[in-house]
């Protein structure tokens, strides 16, 4: 995998894609931003974001006290399952698309490590959908089942 600045993504090819090492600069959109002209796909959309980290092994308490914490400085999270060794954190991004939402939640756990006494876990997994996708996964009930009861729980 190749290693790209933050702040930075690179394109993927497809039509408009730029030049092999070209990169371009990701634009955040600000809640409550509106459009004015362009194109309906600049228009910020909610993506459904699954977290999965993991490492070694931290006394549960900590680990459940910082979830608390990253849920208290980041008001979106919607829900956190833990374990000793491992979590899983989901919830909902507003982004441009799906590689704004994405960088967004690879950044999430590293930012926040330091202010919430998160353990140094790796991220070992993400899922981004977008709302549609969710939606049809839980009405055909596959996929993540909405997030009740919402706040920081155990893995059962």
């Amino acid at each position: 995998m190749r290693r790209v600045r933050p702040g930075t993504t690179v394109s993927h090819g497809g039509r408009g894609s730029r030049a092999a090492g070209e990169e371009r600069a990701l634009t955040s959109v600000a809640a409550g931003d509106r459009h004015r002209g362009g194109e309906a796909r600049d228009l910020p959309r909610l993506w459904h974001v699954t977290l999965s980290v993991s490492g070694e092994p931290a006394p549960v308490a900590e680990v459940r006290r910082a979830l608390e914490q990253l849920a208290h400085d980041h008001p979106f999270l919607l829900t956190s399952r833990y374990a000793d060794d491992h979590a899983e954190i989901r919830y909902w991004e507003e982004a441009r698309d799906l590689h704004d939402a994405a960088a967004v939640a690879l950044r999430l756990w590293g930012e926040h490590r330091r202010s919430a006494g998160l353990p140094p876990w790796e991220i070992v997994g993400l899922e981004v959908i977008d709302r549609a996708t969710y939606r049809s996964r839980v009405a055909a009930g596959h996929g993540p089942v909405p997030a009740t009861p919402v706040g920081v729980h155990p893995f059962r």
